[in-house]
């Protein structure tokens, strides 16, 4: 096969070679579904069909100061970079003679260039002409794959929106769909619209280098009117740091918003917590660009979708259709979050009553018997006073006696008064320690009753969790109160706590009856009970508490060895 041609060979052959060439790389791009794969294959197509000695897949990423080389043939082969460079660039280099450079298009703009070098033996200009017709069969292709990998994406998440997963997993399908189509290399995040007073909330954040959590998750972000008024609209807005001042996109008049969501510091290692894999780009890295889709319905802002990278120039008109492409199942997943929370909370509130009379019923036995002990001394001492035979030893022994009986009583009404309350469900520091003994105040008479043997090891200065004091009530309420019930013939309790890096570890541990294989994967679900009274309600909600807090929640059990609960809850540094 031979592209350039002797003088006296008709040309037509060449046009006809060549429109089989595009045919078959057409053919082939067609049917594939990676765009490195089609690239690879484009590359390798081209080296054989312009009988070239090297060929290469060039880039010039933002923020790269020379050409990169993404594919190379044979495999160690050496380009000018700055000729690439200045080719990408648009500089018009001087080109050598057995050379060939064509521009490749992705996402709507230049995007990379494909270089062909023949050692020696130069190409005519009809091979320049050539090489860009592959060039844009090649682009037109890759820009192909792009767009059904959108729709890809897309049909995911709308599936996980049918299965009706938790709001906040879909907040995190979305920006993982984003980073798939977007290549963003700095951070994403969803933000939720709050009243009284006006701010933005971040629900899910995720950092491009890190595998952990952001630490950022609950940051409140102060509304003022003029951020407020964009927030009303539905355009997607563009951001660029220009001599290190935010400037939204020609014709936008949007820069408060950007100030308001510029708040990365550019410390990497504040950005995330419990990494496990991925290094952060340097100590100095900050978003240079951004995208930013106010979520807004009749009723108005809901929300705010956040798409951020380290160089200017990532993001264009491409990037911004996409992120516009997802603001519609964004509104949803946060509409569907505010009705979760609200049921989720009703359902927090019926448990919490439904825990208060499960708590009178057993204590109310305690309260009789303290109560009961104080009556005959009281009438004692009263006979006592009545016939003058008032002893002070007597008396004052009797007294501590009542003393200890009311402070019994006192302690019950306390513990029960407080988990009533609920102790302000707002998202803020939890007291742990505090939280068991209060709730071992309340339950330790029933438990002796019961011939339970407490094991408690939670040391002191144990530092504040990410969480409402009455959430964590609740939840040590409810796993302590099944331990309870499980071992209605006594057995041994253990309660646990220690540091675990950024985060505190909770083991509540029983030697009960233990959970029956078929039914652990059922006892976290709603509804579902083994208890003649129960509502099937408590481990789900505690799963839901411990989810608010970001920590995690793991069950295991052995049938007639007993089970353990351990949590691993955030710490506030």
């Amino acid at each position: 096969m031979f592209l350039v041609y002797p003088p006296e060979v008709d040309g037509t052959d060449f046009e006809l070679r060549l429109y089989r060439h595009l045919n078959e790389v057409a053919s082939y791009l067609d049917q594939t579904r990676d765009a490195t794969a089609a690239l690879r294959f484009s590359l390798r197509a081209a080296r054989e069909f312009f009988e070239a000695e090297d060929a290469c897949l060039a880039t010039l990423p933002p923020g790269s100061a020379q050409a990169e080389l993404a594919f190379v043939l044979p495999y160690g082969g050496s380009w000018d970079s700055g000729l690439l460079t200045e080719f990408l660039r648009g500089e018009r280099p001087i080109i050598p003679h057995d050379v060939i450079l064509a521009k490749l298009r992705r996402r709507d703009r230049p995007w990379g260039a494909i270089g062909l070098r023949r050692q020696g033996v130069p190409y005519e200009k009809s091979a320049v002409r050539a090489l860009a017709q592959v060039a844009a069969e090649i682009s037109s292709a890759i820009q192909r794959i792009d767009r059904d990998r959108l729709l890809e994406v897309r049909a995911r998440i709308d599936g996980k929106v049918v299965q009706q997963i938790p709001s906040k997993d879909l907040f995190y399908q979305i920006l993982d769909g984003l980073r798939s189509l977007t290549g963003y290399d700095h951070s994403s995040a969803v933000l939720i619209h709050e009243t009284e007073p006006d701010l933005l909330r971040v629900a899910a954040e995720k950092i491009a280098w890190f595998k952990g959590k952001s630490r950022r998750i609950g940051r409140a972000l102060p509304l003022s009117e003029p951020e407020m008024k964009l927030l009303r609209t539905e355009a997607v807005y563009g951001f660029d740091r220009i001599d290190g001042q935010w400037r939204d996109w020609p014709g936008q008049s949007a820069e408060p918003l950007a100030r308001l969501l510029g708040y990365h510091d550019g410390d990497p290692a504040a950005d995330g917590d419990g990494a496990t894999g991925g290094a952060p780009p340097g100590p100095a890295a900050r978003e240079e660009t951004m995208l930013c889709a106010p979520l807004t319905t009749r009723e108005g802002p809901i929300g705010l979708l956040k798409v951020s990278a380290l160089h200017v120039g990532t993001f264009g008109p491409y990037e911004a259709d996409l992120v516009q492409r997802f603001m519609s199942i964004a509104t949803v997943a946060i509409q569907n979050s505010q009705k979760t929370e609200t049921l989720q909370a009703r359902m927090l509130e019926a448990v919490r009553k439904h825990a208060i009379v499960d708590l009178a019923r057993g204590v109310s036995h305690d309260i009789n018997n303290a109560l009961g002990a104080v009556l005959p001394l009281v009438q004692q001492m009263q006979e006592d006073v009545r016939t003058g035979r008032v002893d002070p030893a007597v008396h004052e022994k009797d007294l501590q006696q009542i003393e200890q009986s009311l402070q019994i009583c006192r302690r019950i009404f306390s513990g029960m008064l407080n988990f009533a309350r609920g102790s302000a469900r707002n998202a803020g520091e939890g007291d742990a320690r505090r939280a068991v003994e209060g709730t071992l105040g309340v339950l330790s008479d029933t438990l002796e009753r019961r011939g339970v043997r407490l094991v408690v090891e939670v040391p002191d200065g144990l530092p504040f969790v990410k969480g409402g004091q009455g959430d964590l009530e609740q939840l040590f309420l409810n796993l302590i109160t099944n331990a309870r019930d499980a071992m209605e013939s006594g057995g041994v309790l253990t309660v646990r706590a220690r540091r675990q890096g950024a985060a505190l570890e909770f083991v509540i541990e029983d030697t009960g009856i233990g959970i029956p294989p078929d039914r652990m994967a059922k006892i976290q679900e709603p509804f579902f009970t083994t208890k003649p009274h129960g509502t099937g309600l408590g481990l789900s909600t505690c799963r839901w508490i411990v989810w608010e807090m970001r920590g995690e929640m793991k069950i295991e059990s052995q049938p007639g060895r007993g089970t353990r609960v351990t949590l691993t809850l955030p710490v506030i540094e």
